[in-house]
């Protein structure tokens, strides 16, 4: 029998991660997992996805930063991986802000670090998780050929310059990269800081949420599933390429979302207002077609159906979620 090939993804007890690490498993890769377990939210959802993993025998977790190069190394040098998929990231534009060295070390020296150990022991595919936040400025839909110079966060900043360091690194040492803009990835086991979380244990509790602006803003919601096959399509050579993963359908507004999660729950929200905050963008829309074109992916979920799946996940696992 032949050995299974190696696949490094960081990041894997992540939202994204470990979705990704879960479809690879369950067609057959050996799946090498890093994450370093940081309390950005509590880790106790982190090691509930990282426990799931675990029933899989071809599975294997270090707690490692993407950071630490000399650990990373150890790994490089123990493990012979096809390819690194790069889910490991300080997410979040306002904590970006409030903290900007964390997103510089994390998404770029983490990045740098990766890319250099691809580089010293042939490891030819490089996966990197991007975001639509780099796009701010521009019109909607967003196209992978729109220059993006003007991040308004560290955070998209940082994102921006992972994406660079790939393509140096693809030009150089002929590494192959897939660069993947994300567009507001939800579903059930999501990031509890996320609006749509938020939303949902405070509308169910009757605290009060608050909405910067008017609730009028746009984002183009994509589903876990759908996102997790979209990494898994990009796994192909394709020389460097920067590729959309977003809904492609009509964005979908906060105030609709709040409707949504309002009927799901028979409660009303309870809304502060507070002014529109200068780092957000008014709305995001992916324009997919490059996707549908390169991977033949394009995605399958409707938000309202997702938001549901979501909303009784929700309730059904309040202990493994932050309180508020």
């Amino acid at each position: 029998m032949t050995a299974k090939e190696k696949i490094l993804v960081t990041g894997v007890a992540g939202f994204i991660g470990s979705k990704v690490a879960e479809l690879l498993l369950k067609i057959g890769y050996y799946v090498v997992g890093i994450d370093n377990i940081n309390n950005y939210y509590s880790p106790k959802l982190k090691l509930h996805r990282l426990n799931l993993l675990q029933n899989f025998h071809d599975f294997q977790f270090y707690n490692i930063d993407i950071e630490n190069f000399g650990e990373l190394e150890k790994l490089f040098v123990s493990n012979k991986f096809v390819s690194v998929i790069n889910l490991a990231a300080r997410a979040g534009v306002r904590a970006s802000i409030e903290n900007p060295y964390i997103y510089v070390s994390a998404n770029i020296i983490g990045t740098l670090n990766l890319l250099e150990l691809m580089k010293k022991h042939c490891v030819n595919k490089f996966v990197l998780a991007s975001s639509s936040s780099v796009y701010a400025g521009e019109k909607v839909p967003f196209q992978e050929t729109m220059r993006v110079d003007h991040p308004i966060s560290q955070y998209a900043a940082s994102k921006k310059s992972a994406e660079l360091l790939s393509y140096t690194y693809h030009h150089l040492y002929q590494i192959d990269v897939s660069v993947l803009r994300f567009f507001t990835v939800f579903g059930p086991a999501g990031r509890p800081d996320m609006s749509y979380f938020q939303f949902i244990e405070k509308i169910r509790k009757g605290i009060p949420i608050i909405i910067y602006g008017d609730g009028s803003q746009k984002r183009d919601f994509t589903y876990i599933e759908d996102i997790a096959n979209g990494v898994l399509a990009s796994m192909k050579p394709l020389g460097y390429e920067i590729i959309n993963l977003g809904g492609g359908r009509n964005p979908i507004s906060i105030n609709y979302m709040i409707e949504l999660i309002e009927n799901a729950l028979h409660r009303k929200a309870v809304i502060e207002y507070q002014p529109f905050n200068n780092a957000d963008m008014s709305e995001t829309g992916a324009d997919i077609s490059k996707a549908q074109v390169l991977l033949g992916w394009q995605p399958e979920t409707d938000f309202e159906i997702g938001i549901d799946k979501t909303i009784k996940w929700h309730l059904q696992n309040e202990s493994l979620l932050n309180s508020f």
